[in-house]
């Protein structure tokens, strides 16, 4: 469990529609502000990383780049 109590889903692969669905949305965008990766979250929420790319960006968040701080530019 997380600190913001979602947990994997017990019937996983289940559809995630209307209030549920939102309630998510706003938990998975204010965990991705806050530094957590996208691959993190699906993890935690049991749910693909598709899904959670599908729901960040209905709900209108600018996704990082790919490597974060830790990829090096080569001299």
């Amino acid at each position: 469990m997380t600190a913001t109590g979602t947990t994997t889903s017990p019937e996983k692969g289940r559809r995630i529609v209307g209030a549920e669905r939102q309630t998510l949305a706003k938990d998975l965008v204010k965990r991705y502000t806050d530094g957590e990766s996208i691959r993190a979250l699906a993890s935690s929420t049991g749910r693909s990383y598709g899904f959670v790319h599908r729901v960040l960006t209905e709900s209108g968040v600018q996704l990082r780049q790919r490597g974060g701080a830790r990829r090096r530019k080569k001299a």
